[in-house]
């Protein structure tokens, strides 16, 4: 400072030095957040079955700025119950569909199997097995719905145990035979539903197995599954390598970020040390 005091203090040399860097470090760090999103987004869109492309492409908006994300990527709507026929559509077009509880279940799983036994869905994997997926979510619900009719008390008492069984063990063992108790009942339902299902489906299956022609049809499908299934793995593998790639250029993005922290607390201190040294030079020459 021109005028100020040219003494040299213990003070100027503590760690409380504000540096300035020349050059913005958020340039680098940007342009790799933006980098390591699009890599993302590539790979959830190699296999997005198993990725959720919401997230991805959110995250690719946020890397680069974008302020108004839900404006231009809304958030996906929660699944609603939905009547069997707009569940065939959803099959039909890949869409995703589930059971809710309060659904005719029963009436849902007809519904599936008369549609099942179309050539259409029977000659394809794809849409008989969202079908069946379906179905099993339909006989899940359906048999927990009926342990509930018939273990209503019980369950009322779960409740009470539950909020004892932290402080009471009695309390405790009680609670896990009533819902051991309640979950082989449910069980037993599951098997049950299950079986009907299998009878009605061999009912399906076995007008295929007569038909020589759909028998033809039916191994060509299965070597179109076969050859999509080693494309699937050699995809996962791909997505395996690029993960891979992914975390070793954060792990090189991080020790990036480390060398230039230390870089700059360096140039701090050499640039304090030339400081003190000018200023010692300054006190001798007017010494």
């Amino acid at each position: 400072m021109v005028g100020g005091a040219r003494n040299i203090k213990q003070v100027d040399f503590d760690d409380r030095v504000d540096v300035l860097p020349v050059a913005d470090p958020n340039i680098f760090s940007m342009a790799q957040r933006i980098s390591m999103a699009q890599t993302e987004l590539q790979l959830a869109q190699s296999n997005p079955q198993i990725h959720n492309l919401y997230a991805a492409y959110r995250k690719m908006y946020e890397a680069i700025g974008v302020k108004n994300i839900d404006q231009i990527l809304p958030p996906p709507a929660p699944m609603q119950p939905m009547d069997p026929s707009m569940e065939h559509i959803n099959a039909l077009s890949g869409k995703p569909f589930q059971a809710f509880p309060g659904q005719d279940h029963r009436a849902h799983i007809t519904a599936h199997l008369s549609f099942m036994s179309t050539n259409m869905v029977r000659n394809n994997p794809a849409i008989m097995a969202a079908i069946q997926k379906n179905i099993l979510e339909h006989i899940s619900i359906m048999a927990q719905e009926q342990v509930q009719l018939e273990f209503r008390e019980q369950m009322m008492q779960t409740q009470v145990l539950q909020q004892q069984a932290a402080t009471n063990p009695q309390a405790a063992q009680m609670l896990q035979q009533m819902v051991q108790e309640i979950e082989a009942r449910k069980a037993v339902l599951v098997a049950e539903m299950t079986e009907d299902f299998m009878k009605e489906e061999k009912k399906i299956t076995s007008q295929f197995d007569s038909d020589p022609l759909l028998k033809l049809k039916s191994r060509e499908v299965d070597l179109r599954a076969m050859e999509n299934e080693r494309k699937k793995d050699n995809d996962e593998a791909q997505v395996e390598l690029a993960r891979a790639r992914l975390m070793q250029a954060k792990d090189n993005f991080e020790d990036k970020l480390e060398q230039n922290d230390e870089l700059a607390k360096l140039r701090a201190g050499v640039s304090l040390a030339k400081s003190g040294v000018q200023q010692a030079q300054v006190m001798i020459d007017d010494d």
